[in-house]
Formats: structure tokens, sequence, C-alpha cells
């Protein structure tokens, strides 16, 4: 009994660390981000502005191509590297937006 708390409390601490760090990990990429945009914004907003639009137009075609029915043989690599980019981007996303970096 005594050996199956132990287990529990070990797993549940584990889990919580694991969260904290995911956390801590995330806040900071999303200030980096943000701190890289401002700081891009200042030196030169044109091409801040043609950096961004490229990397939504990459992060585009990857959601297009993980939207679009797949054919047997004819994806390419750059299909299969943006539609990994988009969705890692969504997922970091989504996490992001659940909790508050404050």
């Amino acid at each position: 009994m005594i050996r199956g708390v132990g287990s529990f409390l070990k797993e549940l601490l584990g889990e919580i660390a694991g969260e904290v760090v995911l956390t801590v990990i995330a806040c900071l990429a999303l200030a980096g981000l943000a701190l890289a945009f401002v700081r891009g914004w200042e030196r030169s907003p044109l091409v801040t502005g043609g950096i961004g639009g490229a990397v939504l137009a990459f992060l585009g075609y990857g959601g297009l191509e993980l939207l679009r029915p797949a054919r047997p043989g004819q994806r390419r690599r750059l299909a299969g590297v943006t539609a990994a980019t988009f969705a890692v981007a969504a997922l970091f996303v989504a996490y992001a937006w659940s909790f508050n970096c404050s």
C-alpha cells in the first residue's frame, strides 16, 4: 500500500515538474518571438513584414498540405516539412493559448 502511494506521488510530482518546464519554455519562446518582432520592426519594418509574410505563407502551405487528401508517392520533401512545421506551430499556439504568461 505504501509503495503504491509512493509511486503515485512520484508520478504526480513528475507530471507537475514537466508541466512547469513546458510552461516556462513556451512563455520564453513567446517572449522571444515578440522581442524579435519588436526589435526587427524598430530596425526595418519592411524587412520584418516581409519575413513575417514569408513565414505565414510557409505555414499556410503546410496547413494546405495537411488538409489536402494524400496521394500515394506524391508528397514531396518540402510539403512534408511544411506540414510538420504547421502541426508543431499549431500545437504550440494551442498550448500557449491555454495558459497566461504574466
